[in-house]
């Protein structure tokens, strides 16, 4: 949303703050335009939505580019998590099984998600569900860092899969 300046602004009365962040208190719209235009800068409405509205006198570039930088350092301090997925099988050795809890470790250290799948072929599908999840404990007990599970394990047509998240 874009702020009102100047003329733009409805409102009939106004509290008024200076660029030094002074506080003049709660005058008419008209009065308050005249003394931004005797310090020579703008009269910028910053909160709309109070009673009464909050306006601010500075420099209406300034205003800008202050919203702006603001703006960045939100969108910097934002961290976007990826689904980074682990795929082992019932027949996986110990040493593949640590360098993917390894690899699952790093993507949980870094914020992201992990989808750790039990891959499931042929008759293995139909063996007992409690062995299965045995299964899928080996890797999650190799995993360093610490994890919460998103989502408990669930049974899928092509195997068994779990959610990890870092605590």
């Amino acid at each position: 949303m874009k702020a009102r300046i100047n003329h733009q602004i409805k409102a009939p009365e106004l509290r008024v703050i200076t660029a030094e962040g002074e506080n003049l208190g709660v005058i008419s719209t008209d009065k308050a335009l005249a003394e931004a235009k005797a310090r020579g800068f703008d009269l910028i409405e910053i909160s709309p939505n109070a009673v009464p509205p909050v306006a601010k006198i500075m420099d209406y570039g300034k205003y800008q580019y202050d919203e702006k930088k603001k703006e960045k350092v939100a969108k910097a301090r934002t961290q976007i998590s990826e689904l980074k997925s682990v795929q082992v099988k019932i027949g996986t050795g110990e040493h593949d099984l640590e360098l993917k809890a390894k690899k699952a470790s790093e993507w949980l250290a870094e914020g992201n998600r992990v989808k750790v799948d039990l891959y499931l072929v042929g008759r293995s599908k139909f063996m007992d569900l409690n062995f299965l999840k045995e299964r899928l404990e080996r890797i999650l007990k190799l995993i360093t860092v610490e994890y919460k599970i998103a989502q408990e394990p669930v049974k899928g047509p092509k195997g068994l899969t779990v959610y990890l998240e870092k605590k």
